[in-house]
């Protein structure tokens, strides 16, 4: 697999926030084949950061309903919460 198709979409929370703040701590959205050390690979080639630690989650597939009848389901994708050196932030989140 392709170091860049590894990231797909950063996931920008109240609580992801608080964790780059805090704990210098950022989550991604990753590709579900992907490993820690694909993900840690990736962040570093990315954006030029050292990376200390990966947690890697999957999140389960939820469902919903809009109204009485129409019941729709969110697909489970794959979570990766990066930590980083410290000194070290990403710029893509900085100011949201």
């Amino acid at each position: 697999m392709h170091v860049y198709d590894v990231l797909r979409r950063p996931i920008v929370t109240e609580k992801s926030n608080a964790q780059g703040n805090a704990a210098n701590q950022y989550a991604f959205e990753v590709d579900a084949r992907a490993n820690k050390m694909q993900v840690k690979d990736a962040v570093e080639t990315a954006f030029n950061v050292s990376v200390t630690a990966v947690r890697v989650l999957t999140v389960p597939a939820k469902r919903g309903r809009y109204g009485r009848v129409l019941v729709t389901k969110r697909p489970e994708y794959k979570k990766a919460v990066v930590t980083l050196a410290p000194g070290d932030t990403i710029q893509f989140f900085e100011g949201v």
